[in-house]
């Protein structure tokens, strides 16, 4: 398994893009499992919430630097954590 290092706060929306697709991309590549990408997620979105989300949608840095389909899994998991549905 590989090791995945990423960081907890992110300069820029873009560098914080790029850090996601990783860990995604990570797991679709079956080099993290489901508690690793879910737990990785969480930190990135805990630390810079603002930078992910505003009013209550992807910012457009991260709709265009994303994706719909890793956006998609994202969205899922920050949900599942803060009882919140879309």
């Amino acid at each position: 398994m590989v090791f995945l290092q990423f960081k907890l706060f992110y300069k820029t929306q873009r560098e914080l893009a790029l850090s996601l697709n990783g860990i995604v991309d990570a797991y679709w590549n079956n080099e993290l499992n489901e508690d690793t990408l879910f737990r990785s997620v969480n930190e990135v979105y805990i630390n810079n919430p603002n930078k992910i989300l505003k009013d209550g949608a992807f910012t457009t840095v991260l709709k265009q630097q994303c994706g719909k389909r890793r956006l998609e899994v994202i969205e899922r998991i920050i949900n599942s954590n803060t009882g919140m549905s879309s």
